[in-house]
């Protein structure tokens, strides 16, 4: 019981490691500019950085817009974590929820926003909770190891897309590149800034992913089934030894991560590219993995996580701009951070941090 609802919660691991390893990892950065650059473009570089994510109400407003899905994918994964699952098909999963967010967004005209939206936003998630569902249902009858199947459908989601997109009734008019029909006005996450000046992104997608992060928060935490998901993760023979269904469960929680991976499918297609192309995505399905890693497997984590992914993302093409210093070191820079993350044990040698005694228990969401 205690490994499943820990009493203690060591600080230290929680907070000050993580941040440890962000900082270990913008230093490590700063040398890899040295190297690379010159000494002169490291303090332009990450000025650059932080103007462009957090300076001015632009900034703020792509720091967020690129954190939405992230957080949105990274929930999906660390619910996964937290029922002993790992789910590595978040591409998959938002790319079918995209493409079903987008159909039910064109192909139902004539309706309101009030049910417009949440029909769009509905076939996201039921999209992507049939393609998270598939491998849950492979993993509870047959055995078959879910990173292997998520892997398989990510692939075959691609595939999918590829072939809809020539459809004359998904294609766009006039077109002959595989891009689909724009979403209609009716189905599309509203603007929350526009009021201010239209270049701003940031849209309603990001007040969703916050009340999906407290969503997640609430069902792991206060509720039976959330008890059941991380007892299952915990120890599956002793949870079926107790009563509950690992076999059901496997299955649930493999769809409703699936169908939060469509959510940020859905996200994306109706905030803001109002249609599916092939790699609409971008990387924000594997992504997600780091942010789960990052954010402990909790909700809050995943939040603080999308944040600073949503930042370096951001702030990374500004920095590109204005000091010459290329893009790509932001994928080193995150990757070091998993990296860290990966192996608390040498951040705490690093910085001579003690380990408490809930330690061991921070990992077992993720490890598992």
């Amino acid at each position: 019981m205690e490994r499943i609802a820990p009493s203690h919660i060591d600080w230290r691991s929680v907070v000050l490691v993580p941040l440890l390893a962000v900082f270990t990892a913008l230093v490590i950065g700063a040398l890899i500019i040295v190297l690379t650059e010159g000494p002169d473009d490291v303090v332009p570089a990450y000025v650059a950085l932080f103007r462009g994510a957090f300076v001015g109400i632009s900034a703020i407003s792509e720091t967020l817009t690129a954190a939405t899905p992230l957080i949105i994918a990274g929930l999906s994964v660390a619910l996964g974590f937290r029922a002993g699952l790992f789910n590595i098909g978040v591409e998959g999963q938002m790319t079918v929820g995209g493409m079903a967010a987008v159909f039910a967004g064109f192909a139902l005209s004539g309706l309101p926003l009030v049910i417009h939206l949440p029909l769009a936003i509905l076939a996201g998630f039921i999209g992507g909770a049939i393609w998270g569902g598939i491998p849950g249902w492979l993993r509870a009858q047959t055995g078959a190891h879910e990173v292997i199947t998520t892997i398989m459908l990510n692939f075959i989601a691609y595939r999918l897309i590829d072939y809809l997109l020539k459809q004359p009734a998904i294609i766009r008019e006039g077109r002959f590149d595989p891009i689909s029909k724009d979403v209609l006005p009716s189905a599309r996450l509203p603007q929350l800034l526009d009021w201010i000046t239209p270049s701003l992104r940031l849209h309603g997608g990001f007040i969703l992913a916050l009340l999906l992060a407290w969503g997640i928060w609430w069902l792991l935490f206060r509720s039976t089934i959330g008890f059941e998901f991380r007892a299952v993760g915990s120890n599956p023979s002793a949870a079926a030894y107790a009563g509950m269904s690992v076999t059901a469960t496997t299955v649930l929680v493999m769809a409703i991560a699936g169908g939060l991976g469509g959510l940020a499918g859905a996200n994306q297609t109706l905030g803001v590219l109002y249609s599916v192309s092939p790699g609409f995505t971008s990387g924000i399905g594997f992504d997600a993995i780091a942010l789960a890693l990052l954010g402990r497997s909790h909700p809050g984590g995943v939040v603080l996580a999308g944040l600073l992914f949503g930042a370096l993302r951001a702030g990374g093409q500004v920095m590109q701009v204005r000091s010459g210093v290329g893009i790509d070191l932001i994928t080193v820079v995150q990757a070091l951070i998993i990296v860290f993350i990966a192996a608390p044990a040498l951040v705490r040698a690093l910085y001579r941090v003690r380990a408490g005694e809930g330690a061991g228990q921070l990992t077992r969401g993720w490890s598992a």
